[in-house]
């Protein structure tokens, strides 16, 4: 019997056991990675259910850490000013930039003219904006021809009232000491509330005295946009002294047709449910329906091809008001505030209940009176 030489294995052979054998070892040490990531969340929820710090280290800053357990829960204002240091001059601490943006995201979803108009932050309590009327003139030349010096534009100096407005929410200190109880959630949904009803009226007839000057307190005329003077909007009449004519259709689209081309891009109606209860009966001559409802969840409903915002400051269909607007409200409608809500923690006033006293500094006013026309009622 003859002997057989040994079999050399392939070194091919063998660099290729070697890559499997690897990647057979990163998939299990993936999936261990996994595991153990898996056990640390459940672990973080755990934690911060008993009110203990996450294991992960969580995604709160050092400066929300320290308001809301240090000075929110506990009233220690000692550590609030060792983390930020920012107490203002008139009593209270700015609140960190995480709770602000949550008052703003809910402030913007539940006040009707803010989600619809031009907001601007501002660092100070005044707020000034230029706004040329009439443009720049310019013209057409030949090549060599001399370039003739154009009219100077006017500007029209926009200063929007301001005032201080303020919620004052409560919670007991039963509240305040469950650590379960997300204080910052509570406290960023109570004061949007506060707010939202008190600027939605502001915004839309505010007298301009220590608050917003609202869109409906501007001058109107009915004369159009090149001979009205500045900050003056048209209003169209209803055709009837106490409520809307015999065919309103015609009126909402001379409405709609008042405004410029260039701002019906963008714009809306506005109005109260009780007038849009009104509107959604209103049809047109073949009998179909102007009002079309919003097909998918969260798209506004429409009239005439524009969208509907429901604010229920707007005034109901009575003699000389103004119960519909239709505009271009980001450009037509200017809101200013500062950037900073401030909170003064009051466990005094209200025991057993701890008040919070926040306030902001919010204006507006008309900014472009070609970008909103009114519906009066009126003949």
């Amino acid at each position: 019997m003859d002997n057989e030489a040994p079999t050399t294995a392939d070194p091919l052979d063998a660099s290729f056991d070697l890559v499997s054998r690897q990647d057979a070892a990163e998939a299990a040490i993936g999936a261990l990675r996994g595991d153990v990531d898996e056990v640390k969340g459940r672990l973080d929820k755990v934690s911060r259910a008993a009110g203990r710090p996450a294991l992960s280290g969580g995604s709160a800053s050092a400066e929300l850490k320290g308001f809301v357990d240090g000075y929110l829960r506990h009233g220690r204002e000692a550590e609030l000013k060792a983390v930020t240091g920012a107490v203002t001059a008139d009593g209270g601490f700015a609140v960190p930039r995480e709770i602000d943006v949550m008052i703003a995201a809910q402030l913007k979803a539940i006040s009707p003219i803010r989600a619809i108009a031009q907001v601007v932050q501002v660092g100070t309590a005044g707020y000034r904006k230029l706004v040329t009327s009439g443009g720049t003139a310019s013209g057409w030349v030949s090549e060599t021809a001399a370039r003739p010096e154009t009219t100077t534009p006017k500007f029209n100096e926009i200063v929007p009232p301001m005032g201080e407005l303020y919620a004052n929410p409560a919670a007991s200190q039963a509240m305040l000491d469950d650590a379960a109880f997300n204080l910052e959630e509570w406290l960023a949904s109570e004061i949007a509330m506060e707010f939202a009803r008190a600027e939605g009226a502001a915004f839309v007839s505010g007298t301009g005295t220590n608050q917003p000057r609202g869109f409906l307190n501007a001058p109107t005329a009915v004369t159009g946009d090149a001979t009205r003077p500045f900050g003056t909007l048209q209003h169209v009449v209803s055709g009837n002294a106490t409520g809307f004519d015999a065919s309103p259709e015609m009126k909402l689209i001379d409405l709609v047709h008042a405004l410029k081309s260039g701002h019906r891009q963008g714009a809306s109606f506005v109005m109260n449910s009780k007038t849009m209860a009104a509107v959604r009966k209103f049809k047109a001559a073949d009998g179909t329906f102007l009002w079309q409802p919003g097909v998918l969840e969260g798209q506004p409903s429409r009239l005439l091809g524009y969208p509907v915002v429901e604010a229920e400051d707007m005034p109901d269909v009575a003699a000389n008001a103004f119960p519909i607007a239709f505009g271009n409200f980001k450009a037509g409608y200017l809101i200013a505030e500062r950037r900073a809500t401030t909170i003064l923690r009051d466990p005094f006033t209200n025991k057993p209940y701890v008040n919070f006293y926040a306030t902001k500094r919010i204006g507006g006013q008309v900014l472009d009176s070609d970008a909103i026309k009114l519906l009066r009622i009126s003949t």
